[in-house]
């Protein structure tokens, strides 16, 4: 555990990519290789299964430590941490042990075997055989909680240059839903492929956007300055669903969404058209709720996937459908280094000769002359159902990650109102002693009633700043949460909005944060809920 919790200071020491490279590097270089490929499970999310949970781990704590309640939760909220807080709670010593990562991974999957006496017995001995970073990096591999900041793409770097396998190779290589029990770091830095999972997916290439605030809107000729000639482009609307894969592969299907989750039992509507396209196919798309010939909010699709039983009502309610718009293999051939011209015509073959069109759709693409008609095009999204444009390169081929140059997503500009802001809370992690997390409110009347919460959008010296504002202008407390003053206006943005019986205000906002801070507005000149059911009903 030294050298892996060693590893997480170094790292969280810099914020230079070289720096976290060599990091790396050097720690891969040094341990053992049962460390090294438990370590990139962690580091790609394959957290052990948690075994403990918070409140015994708490409970735990207070009893070794002697600490009442009152203080632990106390200190809870100003560290903003749960790992840390119990790491802080022992005294920091010199003690240290040479157990092995991969050791300590197999000890915590071992303790579903044990009592909760054993379980508790054996945490508290491995407190103590600790220092402090240590414990802390322990904490929150068993809270499941681990983030360190460095990409899976330095991960892919560091890994590259030690072995001498391209970027490319090891990202796919670690695609899917592999082991570190049964998938060694020997497998992964072999010359040629060991590994004959069929279910693996491809790394998402991914788009850059065009724009990404609505401080100041590109305008079609500047599009086309960037751009260049439109007739080398093709243009697709963008879905708002969940982003998969969909495989055919061995006699077996699977779907795999963008976040590297197996969700082939969440979408069982999908599973008739995946058996009748040939061995060896893997499509790119959107899965995505679909009822009489359009697309339905995307809220509908997360709350059918937050349930863990499928009925016959809520597959009636919320029919899903998937929405190809590229293929990454065919008859077993990885032709995603082909051109995209290529590529969209071996998929329309595909769906021309499927039995179940209705589930299995193409993403149509648009055709357009000029950017300024296009530009005028994407002002309609919302009316198709659609969060603005893809642009796709007709030469491109399908990249590993996010390339800037070939794939571009125009999103459509989010709708916004200007709200006040009634609440505050802490942050966690670095920002655990600032407030940072706000929760904004619109006029009902002479009243105002809160319909969001965000936590992104400000700058660090804006959030110093409302910080400020909120330690001077509390008005009254609620554990970690605290009234102020209704005085700062902030212009909320936010991609969709639909009716809702959990929250006061009757709507609930997809994706809301902060655009700007509205120093120029008083909380007067905020948005009234008029404007939001306006939106609602539109």
């Amino acid at each position: 555990m030294k050298d892996f919790a060693r590893l997480f200071t170094e790292l969280d020491e810099t914020n230079k990519t070289n720096e976290k490279v060599s990091v790396l590097k050097n720690y891969f270089i040094s341990v053992p290789d049962e460390d090294k490929i438990h370590t990139l499970a962690i580091f790609t999310g394959r957290k052990p299964k948690r075994q403990i949970n918070s409140t015994l781990m708490k409970l735990w704590a207070m009893e070794v430590s002697s600490i009442p309640q009152w203080l632990f939760e106390e200190s809870y909220q100003v560290v903003g941490d749960l790992g840390e807080t119990i790491a802080l709670l022992f005294p920091d010593t010199d003690v240290t042990n040479d157990k092995p990562l991969s050791e300590w991974i197999a000890e915590i999957n071992s303790l579903g075997l044990m009592t909760e006496e054993g379980r508790k017995q054996w945490l508290i001995d491995s407190w103590n055989i600790m220092n402090r970073q240590e414990r802390f990096v322990f904490n929150k591999i068993l809270t499941g909680s681990f983030r360190v900041g460095v990409s899976q793409n330095l991960i892919i770097k560091a890994l590259a240059e030690i072995s001498g396998l391209d970027a490319a190779t090891l990202t796919h290589r670690i695609m899917g839903n592999w082991d570190p029990a049964s998938f060694s770091f020997y497998d992964l830095m072999q010359e040629q492929d060991a590994s004959d999972d069929a279910s693996r997916p491809y790394p998402f290439c991914l788009a850059y956007a065009i724009q990404e605030t609505s401080d100041k809107q590109k305008t079609a000729e500047e599009i086309g300055e960037h751009l260049g000639d439109p007739q080398l482009w093709q243009a697709e609307w963008k879905w708002d669903g969940f982003r998969a894969q969909a495989i055919h592969r061995g006699g077996k299907i699977f779907i795999w969404t963008r976040g590297e989750d197996l969700a082939t039992d969440k979408f069982p509507e999908l599973h008739s058209f995946l058996f009748d396209l040939p061995e060896g196919t893997v499509l790119d798309g959107e899965a995505i709720c679909f009822s009489e010939g359009q697309p339905l909010p995307f809220n509908v699709l997360q709350t059918r996937i937050g349930r863990k039983n499928l009925t016959k009502k809520i597959l009636a309610e919320s029919p899903m459908v998937f929405i190809a718009y590229d293929c990454l293999e065919f008859a077993g051939d990885d032709i995603r280094s082909m051109p995209l011209k290529h590529r969209r015509s071996v998929l329309e073959k595909l769906h021309q000769h499927s039995s179940y069109s209705g589930i299995f759709r193409l993403s149509p693409v648009i055709n357009f002359k000029s950017w300024q008609e296009l530009y005028e095009l994407r002002l309609t999204s919302r009316e198709n159902y659609a969060e603005g444009f893809m642009l796709k390169k007709l030469d491109s081929v399908y990249q590993t990650g996010r390339k800037r140059g070939d794939w571009w997503k125009w999103k459509v500009d989010p709708l916004s109102v200007d709200a006040v802001m009634v609440y505050a809370q802490k942050g966690h992690g670095r920002r655990a002693d600032l407030y940072t997390d706000y929760t904004f409110a619109v006029w009902d009347g002479d009243k105002l009633v809160p319909f969001a919460k965000a936590y992104s959008g400000l700058t660090d010296k804006e959030i110093k700043q409302v910080d400020y504002f909120v330690k001077r202008n509390t008005l009254e407390k609620f554990g970690p949460v605290r009234t102020v003053k209704p005085q700062l206006v902030f212009e909320i943005g936010f991609e969709g909005i639909n009716r809702s019986t959990r929250h006061k205000s009757g709507v609930a906002l997809r994706f809301p944060r902060i655009l700007r801070w509205r120093q120029d507005k008083k909380m007067e000149d905020a948005d009234t809920i008029e404007t939001l059911r306006s939106m609602l009903d539109a």
